[in-house]
């Protein structure tokens, strides 16, 4: 009876495999969508990244193919360069006081040329 039961449990268990990949298949579908949420996570968070910096003063002169463009003087709020202000080209609608987030303080853009 020992060799009759053997066959049969194989048979039963043949089955229990074939279940066994749907589950796997579930869960790494689910471990994906945790993985591109932490991606998205990071994603937002490099986009926040930078240093905070107030305009304080905002050239008159405007560079850009279409003039799209203006300088302005940012003073710096956070990080290592603290209180050092940088002349920044800045895109869109922008007056004194407003607060900007700069990816990097290193980079200063240079004065702009009238000709």
């Amino acid at each position: 009876m020992a060799e009759d039961q053997k066959p049969e449990d194989k048979k039963a268990e043949a089955p229990a495999p074939a279940a066994a990949p749907v589950q796997q298949k579930r869960q790494m579908t689910t471990q994906q969508r945790q993985a591109s949420a932490q991606e998205v996570k990071q994603e937002e968070q490099k986009q926040l990244d930078g240093y905070l910096s107030e305009i304080v003063e905002v050239s008159a002169n405007r560079t850009g193919i279409y003039g799209e463009i203006k300088q302005a003087m940012c003073k710096i709020l956070e990080g290592k360069d603290k209180g050092r202000v940088i002349r920044r080209n800045i895109a869109g609608r922008m007056r004194v006081g407003d607060i900007l987030r700069l990816p990097d303080t290193t980079r200063e853009d240079k004065p702009i040329r009238a000709r």
